[in-house]
């Protein structure tokens, strides 16, 4: 048992940042940063989606849709790999390994934020709209101000789900040699080839650890909101 920790506490630093004093981070620093990225791309632009779709019916409607089901319908790994060998083509130059996957989860992302956001959208009075509408506000107003709030507190839980699902799809990156928290697991294993039970029991509690945390806070926040603002929403 001292032998498996060993192997850990040797390789700790390793596992936790990669090699971030010269300017390479890696291992569980890196998953963070790309899961926060994806998110921070993902949330917006999913919700701009859903908002596109709620507002505007027939041909954008049908086309955002169209695309959310295709991108959800085939396997994240896949879209990494599209992402890393057509970005090159369009952009004439080769984007850094963690940018390219950062940009392929927050593409795949988005598609399910959209469906989540637009279902909840949907799921509001028929009359928060005409309410609002009548009170004097633009469409994108009663859009931003009064419809959007409400559905992001009632859809988080889903929300949260997501961003745990992208959390651990980070581990993905490995397939492009992204140096990630599974990346280095492996790399680790692969160099002192021995107890590879401890390192990837320790890998995948770190993960368990993340997405726990991420669900307290998550629920924590949802739970401060929803003692901050416990009026009735307008037209109800």
């Amino acid at each position: 048992m001292i032998a498996n920790l060993s192997v850990i506490i040797d390789n700790l630093d390793y596992l936790l940042w990669g090699r971030a004093a010269d300017g390479q981070p890696g291992g569980v620093l890196l998953t963070l940063m790309m899961a926060l990225g994806s998110a921070a791309l993902a949330l917006p632009g999913g919700v701009l989606l859903a908002s596109l779709a709620w507002r505007f019916p027939g041909i954008i409607r049908r086309g955002l849709f169209v695309w959310a089901e295709f991108i959800r319908g085939i396997p994240l790994i896949f879209v990494i790999f599209w992402m890393w060998y057509l970005l090159p083509m369009l952009t004439g130059s080769d984007l850094p390994g963690a940018v390219t996957v950062t940009l392929a989860l927050a593409w795949f992302t988005a598609a399910s934020v959209m469906h989540s956001v637009y279902a909840g959208l949907n799921a509001l009075p028929a009359g928060q709209y005409d309410a609002a509408m009548a009170q004097g506000f633009r469409p994108l107003q009663a859009l931003g101000r009064v419809l959007l709030p409400q559905t992001l507190r009632n859809v988080l839980p889903s929300l949260i789900g997501i961003g745990i699902g992208l959390l651990k799809d980070t581990s993905l990156a490995f397939i492009v040699n992204v140096p990630e928290l599974t990346t280095v697991a492996g790399q680790v294993n692969s160099r002192v080839q021995i107890y590879p039970a401890a390192i990837f029991i320790f890998t995948g509690l770190v993960y368990y650890l993340l997405c726990f945390a991420l669900e307290k806070f998550a629920h924590r926040r949802f739970a401060t909101a929803r003692a901050l603002s416990p009026g009735r929403p307008l037209g109800g």
